[in-house]
């Protein structure tokens, strides 16, 4: 789990996005793969995906956030991360 006050990169959240996919659906995925249209992730699966990202990037998604269009792929999810982590960041 990383902390608010660490600063973490977008190739370090997809890194790890890319490998918390593989282990979980058992199927290669690349960054910009629609994970919804291949059928690699249910809307259920995506639920865990929100709480997986709020536990290790300590943030959270609530509102708006929660949209199937953010979790659609390992680069919109990243694009999430780094953005509320750092209006978080501003926040304080």
């Amino acid at each position: 789990m990383t902390t608010a006050n660490e600063t973490i990169d977008a190739k370090a959240v997809e890194a790890e996005l890319l490998q918390f996919l593989g282990e979980r659906i058992k199927a290669p995925v690349t960054p910009d793969q629609d994970l919804f249209g291949a059928g690699l992730v249910s809307s259920m699966f995506a639920m865990q995906l929100v709480v997986h990202l709020e536990e290790a990037y300590d943030i959270e998604i609530v509102g708006p956030e929660l949209t199937l269009d953010h979790f659609r792929s390992v680069q919109a999810m990243t694009a999430l991360v780094l953005r509320l982590r750092e209006s978080a960041g501003s926040d304080g």
